[in-house]
């Protein structure tokens, strides 16, 4: 994904939900892409919550609008080489086709990018202490 700095990468939520640290995914992004955001049908506050927490600074997010909207607008205001959005769903592809972005499904993103997903650092839950229902 090192494909130079003139790129800018637009996350659906849900894409970014299934990253162990979506903050080390946007910090080691910044360093090769010149615009980076989140876009969700979700509502704003959704958005700002889960990038609050994740201490992630964004240069645009989709606000009230829709997904489609959202990336053709990024796209009218941020001048760049590439655009590319990083989905999970079928849906998220076909999106990207229709705005005419470049789609690339979060699990090969975070290949290409070494990126742990979640779902890799979930695997070691069976090793955890059970939960006691018998307290408090």
């Amino acid at each position: 994904m090192n494909g130079g700095s003139d790129m800018t990468l637009a996350f659906e939520l849900e894409a970014l939900k299934e990253v162990a640290s979506p903050e080390n995914v946007f910090e080691d992004a910044r360093g090769w892409t010149e615009y980076i955001g989140v876009v969700s049908e979700k509502p704003t506050y959704v958005v700002t919550n889960f990038t609050r927490k994740n201490r992630i600074r964004q240069d645009f997010f989709s606000g009230p609008r829709g997904k489609a909207e959202s990336l053709e607008g990024v796209k009218d205001q941020f001048q760049t080489d590439r655009y590319v959005y990083v989905g999970v769903t079928d849906e998220d592809e076909q999106l990207a086709e229709q705005v005419d972005w470049e789609y690339l499904d979060v699990e090969d993103a975070a290949e290409a990018a070494d990126w742990i997903l979640a779902a890799s650092v979930d695997d070691g839950e069976d090793d955890a202490e059970p939960v006691r229902d018998d307290w408090p």
